[in-house]
């Protein structure tokens, strides 16, 4: 889980921004996910990197000395940078931000849950409207739940969009349980 989304999102698409132009995502969430194995492996590193008692000047030298040899020159400029600004200590949630957000060629996934079968052209239209409304592409996935009993329900991370016929008798019989009778 992610402690910090706000750091996480902000270093993370910092990060991929910046390897667009030379490694590209692809490499970019490949380098990632190897410095995560990397420090997983090597604790006292991780600790090093993350002791506010140890200079910047000292831990720059670890991570051109350490991560030299097997890892790029944009993934070792990320990670001075992190040590730099003191958020070493977010490197976990960064690089998992980044993986969700960018696994996908950018997009982010959603889930679309019915009671029925969709034709491709509704899915469509439900496509546009999201991303038009959130101004950014999503990898749809569609799920059947017949306790909807109509209507759709799209989740995009933590936002849940319900149109279903549920969530409208459940809202009915809260409007009716509040109403008072004279």
């Amino acid at each position: 889980m992610i402690k910090n989304r706000a750091l996480a999102s902000r270093y993370a698409r910092a990060f991929i921004e910046y390897c667009s132009g030379t490694i590209g995502t692809e490499e970019a969430l490949s380098a990632l996910k190897k410095v995560r194995q990397f420090l997983d492996e090597n604790e006292q590193l991780r600790e090093a990197l993350e002791n506010p008692a140890i200079a910047y000047s000292d831990k720059y030298g670890i991570v051109e000395e350490v991560f030299a040899e097997e890892f790029t020159p944009e993934i070792r400029y990320f990670l001075k940078t992190l040590v730099e600004n003191g958020r070493f200590a977010y490197i976990s949630d960064i690089i998992e931000f980044a993986r969700i957000k960018y696994a996908h060629g950018g997009r982010e996934e959603a889930l679309i849950k019915t009671s029925y079968l969709l034709d491709l052209e509704l899915i469509k239209q439900i496509q546009d409207a999201l991303q038009k409304k959130f101004g950014k592409e999503f990898k749809f996935y569609v799920e059947l739940d017949g306790s909807l009993l109509g209507g759709v329900q799209v989740i995009i991370g933590n936002t849940v969009i319900d149109g279903s016929v549920r969530k409208r008798l459940d809202d009915l019989k809260q409007k009716l349980v509040n109403t008072q009778v004279n």
